[in-house]
């Protein structure tokens, strides 16, 4: 059985949901929480913009194509997914990272991605 870490944001506070529509989360919780077994770190609660989905499809992974035999609609700009911390990370190097939720970032995202680097990149549901 896996066993999840401790559900704590980026910002030491309970973990919030990144989204139950689409569902996402290594756990398909709607949560960013990871364990052991998740090798991909999918941590980072990340709000899709156009300019990441055709990087992330450059790179070799298509989020926004539907994959209806895997129950996948696709992803489209404003929908929030959490994404592998080294990808983001990746993206931000490339110029192009996506917004992120904090409050539904999981702290283990911080073995990989500084907060100054998530904060940079902070989305703000006011504008």
């Amino acid at each position: 059985m896996l066993k999840k870490e401790p559900s704590f944001n980026v910002l030491g506070s309970a973990l919030e949901s990144c989204s139950h529509e689409p569902l996402t989360g290594f756990f398909r919780d709607g949560h960013c929480n990871t364990c052991a077994e998740d090798q991909g770190s999918h941590t980072v609660c990340a709000v899709m913009t156009a300019e990441f989905l055709a990087y992330s499809k450059y790179v070799g992974n298509d989020l926004s194509t539907p994959r209806p035999e895997f129950g996948f609609a696709g992803l489209k700009p404003g929908d929030q997914w959490c994404l592998c911390a080294a990808r983001f990370l990746q993206a931000h190097d490339e110029g192009c990272a996506p917004k992120v939720n904090l409050a539904a970032t999981h702290r283990s995202a911080l073995d990989i991605v500084r907060l100054p680097v998530l904060e940079q990149n902070a989305f703000d549901a006011k504008t």
